[in-house]
């Protein structure tokens, strides 16, 4: 019995030293965007803070995801176009497997960022539930926007608050 009350206590304890590791999981609009420091599709660190002077359009997908496909080749004429004006996009992989993302990397082409987010807590503390997931994040860290899904019909809006984003930083 007492080992089993050892086991409990340290698993309480383990669980809210969870808890106080990521204190801000605010993904909502007005609330600042948490941070993280994900590794990078080239082995670089990806850390959120690095681009608090800009707007981070920050899209999480899966390789098993057909809208994310779609929405690849959309923020690639994003970053294109928005880019110089201080757009930074980033896409963080959530894939079991970093060989899915890896081969799904090579048939899409990116020339926007790409982190990998996988075996991390970044699901849990952006409240990820449907791929893709985007958060539109204004300069400073405040999330603007959260978006879920992607289709046809939402890319003339989400490139509205790009935009608006842009002409207020």
């Amino acid at each position: 019995m007492l080992a089993v009350s050892k086991i409990s206590t340290m698993a309480i304890a383990i669980i809210l030293a969870g808890f106080s590791l990521h204190p801000a999981m605010a993904t909502e609009s007005g609330e600042m965007a948490p941070e993280f420091i994900l590794p990078g599709q080239s082995g670089q660190e990806v850390r959120l803070s690095d681009f608090k002077n800009k707007v981070i359009y920050l899209d999480f997908w899966a390789s098993w995801c057909g809208p994310c496909k779609q929405s690849f080749t959309w923020m690639n004429s994003m970053q294109t176009k928005y880019g110089a004006q201080g757009l930074q996009i980033i896409a963080v992989n959530l894939d079991a497997k970093a060989e899915d993302a890896r081969q799904f990397i090579l048939e899409n082409s990116s020339n926007f960022m790409i982190a990998m987010g996988t075996k991390t807590s970044i699901p849990a503390t952006y409240k990820i539930k449907v791929m893709p997931t985007s958060l539109l994040i204004g300069q400073g860290g405040k999330v603007i926007e959260r978006h879920a899904g992607f289709r046809d019909d939402d890319k003339s809006a989400l490139e509205s608050s790009i935009k608006q984003a842009l002409m207020h930083r």
